[in-house]
């Protein structure tokens, strides 16, 4: 064999190698995401989602926000409830509903006429509603005050009486119970309870956007003029994507987007994001 075919050889073999080294890198550029956003705000047209980030996820942000959750457990409500300064009666009847709001119409909803009558606080509420000249043929008490140290037996005895005509009245006239809230509000909990709560919730959407951006993202990006979008060179598997927690103001509406994604080998998979596709509001808030 001749020094010059030798050479051809040895160069032909050069360039097979060199083709075979650039095959798995043209298949790669081949494989990704491409993606088009656009919104209907109320009363408009469609628009594209400019110069917006998004996050191509290995993990959906609405499963990564209930991990952190679950790292984090709630505030205990009964360990709260221990600690306030209200009658025990009240504590078991907050315990028992796990509810600690004394204010509203699902307040209202929740009362008993036993819990009215047994719970302190609601029992003096109640009667600050409607006694005196407050509700037409509210019952009125046959024993003062004094007869509690006077006649202890009588006492005892009228009072029942009272209590149960106040009983009867409740069941006659359920509507007596509207705006008993309204003598509850200053030993009302439900401030401080969700101040707890709020206080808990930032800390954890920042640490769930925080994983979201390090753990499990696989591909950023921003959609130019046109509301796309573009994702290249991302392996094969299922991936979401994301704009995290931020909603895209386009008009009137806020959507962001947690959509399932699967790659596929050699393939550029394609998606149009819009109203129908987006994170429902109920989804979103937490």
């Amino acid at each position: 064999m001749s020094r010059m075919t030798r050479r051809m050889i040895r160069f032909s073999v050069a360039i097979f190698i060199g083709l075979l080294a650039l095959t798995p890198l043209t298949g790669a550029q081949d494989t990704g995401v491409e993606f088009v956003a656009r919104v209907s705000p109320s009363g408009g047209l469609d628009e594209p989602v400019r110069g917006f980030p998004f996050f191509l996820l290995s993990k959906s942000f609405e499963d990564i926000d209930k991990e952190v959750e679950a790292a984090d457990p709630k505030t205990d409500m009964n360990a709260f409830i221990e600690k306030l300064d209200v009658s025990p009666e009240l504590k078991a009847w907050m315990k028992k509903n796990e509810w600690v709001s004394l204010s509203g119409e699902d307040f209202l909803h929740k009362l008993k006429v036993d819990d009215i009558m047994k719970v302190p606080e609601f029992y003096s509420a109640y009667l600050s509603m409607n006694s005196g000249t407050k509700s037409l043929g509210f019952p009125k008490p046959k024993f003062k005050p004094t007869d509690q140290t006077k006649d202890p037996a009588k006492y005892q005895k009228l009072l029942a009486e009272y209590n149960a005509e106040i009983r009867s009245y409740i069941v006659q006239n359920p509507e007596s119970i509207d705006g008993i809230d309204l003598d509850l509000q200053e030993i009302d909990p439900n401030p401080k309870w969700l101040a707890l709560e709020g206080s808990r919730k930032p800390e954890i959407r920042r640490r769930a956007i925080e994983l979201a951006e390090s753990k499990y993202l696989i591909a950023r990006t921003e959609t130019n003029l046109q509301g796309e979008g573009f994702l290249r060179n991302v392996p094969p598997g299922v991936y979401w994507l994301s704009t995290l927690d931020v909603g895209a103001d386009v008009g009137d509406a806020r959507p962001r987007w947690d959509v399932p994604v699967k790659v596929q080998q050699n393939q550029v998979t394609y998606i149009a994001l819009s109203n129908s596709n987006a994170v429902q509001p109920a989804q979103a808030a937490r």
